[in-house]
C-alpha cells in the first residue's frame, strides 16, 4: 500500500518533486489514466513500467543528449535512460517517490552502461524496467539520482568532444609494507 506523504521518509521526499529531466507535473492526467483501475502502490508502478514497455519500443544506442520526459513521451523510440525518466515521471505525478538508477545488466545486449527507475512503495525501494519484460538478470548499481544529470557519469565542458574509444584499466594495488 502507498505511504502517506506526510509518513515517508525524508531521504524520500526529494525523489517527488520534478526535476531537470523528469517534469512530472505535466504527466498528472496521463498517470491517471496508465493506472486506472489498478491497485495502489506497486502495482501501478508495474502497470507504469508495462505501459511503457508497450508505447515506446527501446532502441539501444539511439539516443539524443538531453532529452526529457515530456519529449520521450511525444516519440516511438528512446533508449533506457530515456524510458527510466517517462516512469519516473509518471511514478512522481502520482505521489510515488521515484530515482533513476544507473549501472550494469547482466546478459544485456549490446552491453553498455543501462539506466531504470527505482520506486519507493509500501517502506522499501522497488526496481522497474522499462526496457525489460523480465528482472531477473543481475545488476550492479553504480550511481543513484533524479534523474541523469544527478547520474551523469561523464561531464564535458566547452566544445563537444565525441567519445570514440575508452579503455578501463584496473591496477593492483601493491601493499608495501
Amino acid at each position: 500500500l502507498p505511504i502517506s506523504i506526510c509518513n515517508l521518509p525524508e531521504s524520500t521526499v526529494q525523489f517527488l518533486y520534478p526535476s531537470r529531466f523528469v517534469e512530472s507535473d505535466r504527466f498528472n492526467e496521463t498517470a491517471i489514466s496508465v493506472i486506472d483501475g489498478i491497485p495502489a502502490g506497486y502495482d501501478q508502478c508495474a502497470r507504469i513500467a508495462q505501459y511503457i514497455r508497450e508505447t515506446i519500443r527501446y532502441e539501444p544506442g539511439e539516443g539524443d543528449f538531453g532529452i526529457s520526459a515530456w519529449e520521450v513521451s511525444q516519440r516511438s523510440h528512446a533508449v533506457c535512460r530515456d524510458m527510466a525518466h517517462l516512469g519516473i515521471a509518471l511514478c512522481r505525478a502520482l505521489t510515488i517517490p521515484a530515482r533513476m538508477v544507473v549501472g550494469y545488466l547482466e546478459n544485456l545486449h549490446p552491453m553498455d552502461m543501462h539506466a531504470w527507475f527505482e520506486a519507493y512503495v509500501g517502506g522499501r525501494w522497488y526496481t522497474f524496467d522499462p526496457t525489460q519484460q523480465d528482472l531477473s538478470g543481475a545488476r550492479v548499481v553504480v550511481a543513484y539520482g533524479r534523474d541523469a544529470a544527478d547520474v551523469s557519469l561523464f561531464t564535458q565542458f566547452g566544445k563537444y568532444v565525441p567519445l570514440r574509444h575508452m579503455q578501463v584499466n584496473i591496477e593492483r594495488a601493491i601493499n608495501p609494507g
